[in-house]
């Protein structure tokens, strides 16, 4: 008799002791659902059959089930939190070194731009001023190409000569009148003239191949900055929420409101959850190593910054050629396109003499232009370049970088102190690799593998595409506008042409004289090399005269 009663408050003391405990865990959980806003009153002190519940344990629980779909509700919301807390660096990167190198290119073209106008005042004064618009066209025109538009900088820039050679030979023969169609035939005889010496050539490379690697590389960093915007904000699928829900908030339900997930548990949820951001990775990485192989132009052969700060200094090297060869320049072209009529007004009267006699001098140090931000390319340079090596594999690295978080799951994947999906305990199944045809039996996330994420695609084509942009401006070729003239293999040393560049033979002056097919009539400009010397001089001397 003494052994039943003795049983039976044993039974009592134990199912006393059992209410006492799951009153408690009950109650530490409705505390920690109301500071979250789940609940505004706790529901019931005891525990609940789970029958009802779509996600959590169907086992005694805590949860009801409009707490489980609130906290359902708040998993979401959660994820994209974290999602936006893990992206957050490397969205804030593309944003702000975009931006810098932006305002850094635009200032850039607006300091040098103002530069030579000052200078070419100075130096040049009122012949200058009068034809200030070849120049403003030359730079409206750069920043036109720089700015996105639908520019062919080789054509461009070969306008840009073609015109200052018009209003230069304008300016040296005034007693002249010169027509049109006169100037349209000197354009002709342009490459065979050569007025201004070899600098039109190499300043064609050098800001053609600066310019392309500028545009692109800021295109580049825009493309990141949209692909991260993006990729950062993809839909959460409703699988994805369930698993998160079971891993963040159905601990709740069972009362352990102070557990962790277990680290391996939280890499397979994430992993599922992340399947198609990790496919992105492989097109990422080969854009990210693409825009490092620009960098390596930017600060090197391709600087923008050296070519355009002495701009000014070679374009007036290129007018002084042509004025110091202003006698024969004349005879020849009058040989190729006839005597034009006189204006009557004579040589000295215009005192062309002393037009260009200034000579144009070069940068002080304290003349330089200001950089953008006080700083300067190169600087900008190494510091994206940093960057753009951390963000390597960061889509796949995503999990991991998530799971990590304080307060996401524990800090060692040894331990059975943690939640386990199930109860507290240790996570048995293996770790999958990354990528979305790896999730097929990925035992905490549903994933349909054979319908990969539609926008994720889309990031990945925009990523190719910049991919290939980037590979030609580090050979110094415009996908747009290929390059096709014997000027594509740079100027000498420093054009920084590889094995990749293409290069063409370059052609001698030597070579069969270029006049004749475009004007009917026209004789060759250059003289047989049989012609007399002594004859030469006297005819240009005659020449000068008139």
């Amino acid at each position: 008799m003494m052994v039943v009663v003795f049983c039976a408050l044993a039974l009592l003391l134990v199912s006393c002791c059992t209410a006492e405990l799951q009153t408690e865990n009950c109650s530490s959980a409705h505390s920690a659902w109301t500071d979250l806003g789940i609940i505004t009153q706790p529901t019931t002190q005891h525990t609940l059959t789970g029958d009802r519940l779509q996600v959590c344990v169907q086992e005694r629980t805590c949860c009801t089930l409009e707490v489980e779909e609130k906290l359902t509700e708040r998993s979401k919301h959660e994820f994209e939190k974290l999602m936006d807390e893990a992206t957050e660096d490397l969205r804030d990167t593309f944003v702000s070194r975009h931006k810098r190198f932006d305002e850094f290119f635009l200032e850039l073209l607006e300091n040098t731009e103002r530069s030579l106008n000052e200078m070419f005042v100075r130096t040049y004064g009122k012949p200058y001023m009068q034809n200030a618009e070849v120049f403003q066209g030359l730079f409206s025109e750069l920043k036109r190409y720089y700015t996105g538009g639908n520019v062919n900088l080789e054509e461009m820039l070969n306008d840009f000569w073609t015109r200052l050679l018009e209003r230069m030979f304008q300016l040296l023969n005034s007693q002249y009148l010169i027509t049109e169609e006169y100037l349209e035939c000197i354009s002709k005889y342009m490459d065979q003239l050569k007025p201004f010496g070899d600098v039109p050539k190499k300043l064609k490379s050098q800001v053609t191949r600066a310019f392309i690697a500028a545009r692109t590389f800021v295109q580049g960093l825009m493309v990141g900055r949209e692909v991260a915007n993006r990729v950062s904000k993809v839909s959460i699928s409703v699988a994805c929420v369930k698993a998160v829900t079971r891993m963040l908030y159905c601990p709740s339900c069972r009362g352990l409101t102070a557990i962790k997930p277990c680290r391996t548990y939280c890499l397979n949820v994430l992993k599922g959850c992340l399947a198609n951001q990790a496919d992105l990775d492989p097109e990422w990485t080969h854009y990210i190593d693409a825009m490092l192989l620009v960098t390596e132009r930017l600060e090197g052969p391709f600087n923008i910054e050296s070519v355009m700060e002495p701009i000014d200094v070679k374009i007036s090297e290129a007018i002084m050629n042509m004025q110091d060869k202003s006698v024969q320049l004349s005879y020849q072209v009058f040989q190729g396109c006839g005597q034009p009529k006189s204006s009557g007004t004579s040589r000295s009267a215009r005192g062309v003499s002393d037009v260009f006699s200034g000579r144009f001098r070069p940068y002080n140090p304290e003349e330089l232009p200001t950089s953008a931000a006080g700083t300067s390319l190169d600087r900008l340079v190494i510091d994206i370049k940093d960057k753009l090596r951390q963000s390597k594999n960061f889509w796949s690295s995503l999990p991991e970088g998530i799971c990590e978080g304080e307060h996401v799951s524990t800090e060692t994947e040894e331990t059975e102190d943690c939640w386990n999906g199930q109860e507290m305990g240790r996570y048995v199944p293996e770790v999958l690799k990354d990528g979305l045809t790896q999730q097929v039996s990925n035992p905490e996330v549903v994933v349909d593998i054979t319908r990969p994420d539609s926008l994720i695609r889309q990031q990945v084509m925009a990523l190719k595409v910049m991919t290939n942009k980037l590979k030609n401006a580090y050979n110094g070729n415009d996908i747009y506008f290929q390059d096709s003239s014997d000027e594509s293999s740079g100027s000498g040393s420093g054009s920084g042409c590889m094995e990749s560049c293409v290069t063409e033979p370059d052609t001698s002056p030597t070579d069969s004289p270029v006049l004749g097919a475009d004007r009917s009539g026209a004789v060759s400009l250059l003289p047989p090399s049989s012609t007399c010397p002594l004859l030469l001089l006297v005819l240009t001397l005659l020449l000068h005269c008139r």
